[in-house]
């Protein structure tokens, strides 16, 4: 599970996104960047999550920030998802689960008494450096631009 902090160098990440293309971590250099993990596309809590991101994706914008959302789904769930809520941010489909390893937020998790491996939704806020400015776990699907945007 995650042991990157606040003052950490993010992880030197590369990603593919629901069309195909390339992102990693210099491409952001000189913005702000939220990476937003999510357990699986189109499910109630990530879409929550997502939806709220979205409906403030001007005050992200403003505050010099790009968001950049990930899961373990194929590129096409993630395309459905990205086109139904119409998201105006990238999604990775890091189906090898690279990515997620990197920031390290995959592991055990418990739902309905039941232990499986799987994501842990988390947020990282990546500073104009590549540093790592906050770590948020604890994701509060409905208000989660206002944890991000304090």
């Amino acid at each position: 599970m995650t042991t990157l902090k606040k003052g950490d160098a993010a992880p030197a990440f590369t990603g593919t996104d629901q069309d195909g293309n390339t992102h990693q971590l210099a491409d952001y250099a000189g913005k702000k960047l939220v990476v937003f993990f999510y357990p699986k596309a189109s499910t109630p809590g990530c879409t929550a999550e997502a939806c709220d991101l979205r409906d403030n994706f001007e005050r992200f914008q403003a505050n010099n920030y790009a968001i950049l959302g990930v899961s373990a789904d194929s590129a096409k769930a993630q395309a459905k998802f990205k086109d139904k809520y119409e998201f105006p941010f990238p999604l990775l489909a890091d189906e090898d689960k690279a990515v997620i390893q990197a920031f390290g937020v995959w592991g055990p998790k418990k739902f309905m008494g039941k232990e499986y491996d799987g994501i842990h939704r988390t947020t990282f806020i990546i500073d104009e450096k590549g540093i790592i400015d906050e770590v948020i776990s604890d994701v509060k699907t409905k208000a989660h631009a206002a944890q991000i945007l304090k």
